[in-house]
């Protein structure tokens, strides 16, 4: 894992399109700015997992659908 340090109102690039600047530092917070494009997902890592989870239940759920449709039987 790689550690910067950064003072408010000091930024990071990520790549060519990707800045994260330290926007506020209170206590135990750090209020972070992202810019992205759009099409760059950006969530925090709590939503990250839940919608990975979710993602991974949907698919079990559609392979389990599968296997039970009669249509798809040989």
């Amino acid at each position: 894992m790689l550690v910067l340090t950064r003072k408010v109102n000091e930024s990071i690039m990520i790549g060519d399109e990707v800045k994260i600047t330290v926007v506020e530092v209170k206590g135990d917070q750090v209020k972070l700015g992202i810019t992205a494009p759009r099409n760059i997902a950006v969530h925090r890592e709590e939503v990250y997992e839940e919608i990975q989870r979710e993602n991974r239940l949907a698919s079990q759920s559609a392979a389990v659908g599968q296997e039970l449709d009669p249509a798809r039987r040989k």
